[in-house]
């Protein structure tokens, strides 16, 4: 993978010494990614210090669009982009929308017309007009490491086939996070 300034970085580093969760993205110009990255920008590094969990985004896009789209999420953990799109075919991530179009992220909160207006108008006012990415890939969300293990493995079937953000964050150990505006009742 490659870091915002060019660097390249071996894939196993990212979960080597300590548990990851990777999240995967479409492209950069996607909007269900920019929403649902948006959402995990919300996640305290407070939460992850205190689980020893490291949260990582990777794009398929050119390293020259990570610090644009950190700076549009609000993202601050790690991003990186596998621009080859290795990692995404080893990890056997599809190309092309799944049958099952019902699967709805919770974290999307644009319509889909509306949404990909938003989509198309970020790639023609960009700098080098640029789809950032193979449209058509699909993303997913691990959860790594230490070491060499596995603990989740979710493969996006289609653009709007996130999992929950919440979800993955208990499967690693960290706290969860209220992705609502709506205060939450507690019973004392």
């Amino acid at each position: 993978v490659v870091d915002a300034d060019g660097r390249s970085v071996p894939f196993e580093a990212l979960y080597g010494d300590q548990k990851a969760i990777v999240v995967f993205v479409r492209n950069f110009l996607c909007y269900t990614c920019k929403e649902y990255v948006e959402d995990l920008a919300k996640v305290p590094k407070a939460f992850l210090q205190e689980a020893n969990v490291r949260l990582i985004v990777i794009g398929q896009s050119s390293y020259h669009h990570i610090k644009p789209f950190c700076s549009l999420t609000g993202y601050t953990h790690e991003m990186y982009v596998d621009p080859q799109r290795e990692i995404y075919k080893t990890l056997g991530m599809k190309r092309g929308e799944g049958n099952n179009v019902s699967v709805r992220s919770p974290h999307v909160k644009s319509n889909t017309l509306l949404g990909s207006i938003r989509s198309v108008w970020r790639a023609m006012t960009g700098p080098a007009f640029d789809f950032q990415g193979d449209p058509a890939q699909q993303g997913g969300a691990l959860i790594l490491g230490p070491g060499n293990e596995v603990h989740f493995l979710h493969l996006d079937k289609n653009r709007l086939d996130h999992v929950p953000i919440n979800t993955v964050l208990q499967l690693a150990g960290v706290k969860t996070v209220n992705f609502t505006n709506k205060p939450q009742i507690i019973d004392v």
